[in-house]
């Protein structure tokens, strides 16, 4: 398979395309724990430039355990997300990336 070929699903359908630069939202989910958003943010101003707390929606959960931020960056590649997650990941009081 050529790096321009998509991968086709089990369904049949063809897995969507993005269209980069664009406008990316990444949602980050964490333990609730001090400094999270933060270190957060951090990561993503390295990777992503103009992220500012506009850009950035906190949910915690119901028993504020938990902490689900959204933030929207401009992507500008495919590679420029993957170095997102992965320096995501290295935080410890990270459990998902989306």
């Amino acid at each position: 398979m050529t790096s321009d070929e998509t991968s086709t699903p089990a369904s049949g359908q063809e897995a969507p395309k993005i269209t980069f630069p664009c406008r990316y939202p990444v949602k980050v989910m964490g333990e609730a724990v001090d400094g999270f958003e933060q270190q957060v943010l951090e990561i993503f101003r390295r990777h992503a430039a103009g992220v500012d707390d506009e850009q950035v929606m906190a949910r915690p959960s119901a028993k504020g355990n938990y902490i689900a931020l959204t933030i929207t960056i401009e992507a500008t590649g495919i590679e420029q997300l993957e170095r997102l997650f992965a320096d995501l990941k290295t935080l410890s009081a990270v459990r998902l990336v989306l």
